[in-house]
């Protein structure tokens, strides 16, 4: 097998099934395989796609692996992970949708560049602008302080501030970055034998930027690949009922990433200042969500 593809659904019928048709509606010239993990939707989903899928007997096969709890983002694609037996794999979300030939321009991008560990493409937004998470910084302790104090929105172009989206960098070039968005992730199978699986700390953020970074570790290369292209309905694919624990869980990444990564680097006064900094910013984000949906 040449790509093992695997989509996480949570309740997200008609964005899966519309992701998955965006793939097997082209002919490949590559075999491929496609891994659906159902993290207990609970809402019939699955059993939808299930039937419309066994009905409309499309090339290529789908392996629907059904989990009884939702066990996060990062847990299911490892679920997947370990029964793939491919040459690269391809972490996709359910709220995508892959364009033209963007599997080929990749997989021929990967093969003649062994060096690569990770491959992104360019994500779009429904309106067609640059979903900036497609290529990032990591998110040192000077990175992040300029992403909160709003420099980097407010100087976008300056190479300084501008590290946490690379916005000074043209999105229409093919470069290395330090690392991608686990929306669309092409990764080499040899080079997840060599760093290992998603950390399963990380529940739904954070496991991407993780990734990358144990991938810099050991020597693999992650990049930016701009003639390949995916539709992205971002946050499409979270409910919002959860947004409560979705905001706690993204605020939680950034602790556990900070805490695995850097605190032996930092003297403690600097570690105690980030910890606060980002817990005040999740308290932040929580009061102006509660307002929103009370107001």
């Amino acid at each position: 097998m040449d790509l093992s593809i695997i989509v996480v659904n949570y309740q997200t019928y008609d964005l899966t099934k519309q992701t998955l048709e965006s793939i097997l509606k082209r002919n490949h010239s590559f075999s491929y395989e496609i891994f659906l993990v159902d993290n207990a939707s609970g809402d019939g989903s699955l059993e939808r796609l299930k039937e419309h899928f066994s009905k409309e007997r499309k090339q290529g096969t789908i392996r629907f692996i059904e989990n009884n709890e939702n066990v996060g983002f990062a847990h299911a694609n490892n679920q997947a992970l370990k029964k793939a037996d491919s040459s690269y794999v391809l972490l996709l979300n359910s709220d995508t949708a892959v364009l033209d030939d963007c599997l080929e321009r990749c997989m021929e991008y990967m093969e003649n560049n062994s060096e690569i560990g990770a491959l992104g493409c360019k994500v779009l937004l429904p309106d067609g602008t640059l979903d900036k998470a497609c290529r990032r910084s990591f998110p040192t302790v000077a990175v992040s302080f300029w992403r909160m104090t709003g420099l980097s929105r407010i100087f976008p172009k300056n190479k300084h501030f501008g590290r946490y989206n690379l916005t000074y960098l043209d999105e229409n070039k093919t470069y290395e970055v330090e690392c991608i968005v686990g929306a669309f992730m092409l990764v080499r199978s040899k080079t997840i034998k060599d760093v290992g699986l998603l950390d399963e700390n990380f529940f739904m953020y954070g496991e991407d930027i993780d990734w990358c970074y144990r991938m810099k570790l050991k020597n693999w290369k992650v990049v930016y690949y701009s003639d390949a292209q995916v539709f992205h309905y971002k946050g499409g694919s979270i409910n919002k009922k959860e947004k409560p624990k979705i905001i706690y869980e993204f605020y939680r990444a950034m602790y556990i990433f900070y805490g695995k990564h850097y605190k032996d680097h930092y003297p403690k006064w600097v570690t105690a200042i980030t910890y606060m900094g980002i817990w005040s910013m999740y308290s932040l984000k929580r009061s102006v969500n509660f307002f929103r949906r009370h107001a």
